[in-house]
């Protein structure tokens, strides 16, 4: 049976839809009339220099940074009334300074929090939950490990364990590649390659393409807060990156261990509120 099979409520439209995005931060514009739709099973990537807008894109599209004017549904439904928050799965920029004394099987299961019964530790369905995430990015032997001492690249895959553990139908990965050396990187291609495989839709914010073009369907090259390319074929989309990763647009950095996805939007044209 098919991870389709097991979904039945997933659909054939857009699992993410926005459009005519309008955002300012600090009274300075980030985002310019943006239109962005991502379909069911299908795998982009948002590239873009310092300052594109990628990053300010994807956290508005999750609610988590508000927009002036546009529109914004996730699987079919607006902004502002969606709350099948455990359909998508976020997975952070890394910063592992805050990670010290969590295990890999702890920062994993905090994924599930929104699912499980507050104050009482995590029973079997847990742990499997646990289990299988790990599994999914071949760290299921570290999982008693402290996060902190493993290398960049595990501690992203532990990252995209925790955003799997609820079983998304959307990842949203913002740099998941910043900071890692090639190796790294083509392991967590790997990763990215059997996760499409399984129907999950994804966005992947890259700062350049690097090995996970390889693997992503189309690409969406942002410059000065509007759409400036899209293309085909990632790999060598004209508009792509180059160069060291450096903090981008101006707005919160993301937590470590982000609480997962959960709650309504903050405050918009779309109304609602995020805690």
């Amino acid at each position: 049976m098919s991870r389709a099979d097991d979904h039945p409520t997933a659909t054939d439209g857009p699992v993410l839809a926005a459009e005519d995005l309008h955002v300012a931060l600090g009274g300075v514009p980030v985002l310019r009339g943006v239109t962005l739709r991502v379909t069911t099973g299908e795998s982009v990537a948002l590239l873009g220099g310092n300052g594109s807008g990628k990053s300010t894109l994807l956290r508005t599209c999750l609610g988590l940074v508000p927009y002036d004017r546009g529109r914004v549904e996730l699987f079919g439904t607006p902004l502002r009334g969606f709350r099948q928050w455990r359909r998508i799965g976020y997975v952070p920029q890394r910063t592992p300074g805050a990670m010290r004394g969590a295990t890999v099987a702890e920062v994993v299961g905090s994924g599930r929090l929104a699912l499980r019964t507050p104050f009482l530790p995590g029973g079997r369905r847990h742990r499997d939950a646990v289990r299988r995430a790990l599994q999914q990015v071949d760290l299921l032997d570290r999982q008693h490990h402290e996060l902190a001492h493993l290398s960049g690249g595990q501690q992203q895959r532990v990252l995209i364990a925790r955003a799997l553990v609820a079983d998304p139908d959307l990842l949203v990965l913002d740099e998941p590649t910043a900071g890692i050396d090639l190796e790294h990187q083509h392991a967590l291609t790997e990763v990215v390659r059997d996760l499409l495989g399984q129907g999950r839709s994804m966005v992947v914010v890259l700062h350049e393409v690097g090995p996970l073009g390889a693997v992503l369907d189309r690409a969406v090259t942002l410059r000065q807060g509007r759409i400036a390319s899209a293309t085909d074929d990632v790999a060598d989309d004209p508009g792509h990156g180059h160069g060291g990763h450096c903090e981008e647009e101006p707005v919160g950095r993301a937590p470590s261990l982000p609480e997962p996805v959960v709650g309504g939007p903050v405050d918009g044209p779309d109304g609602g509120g995020h805690a």
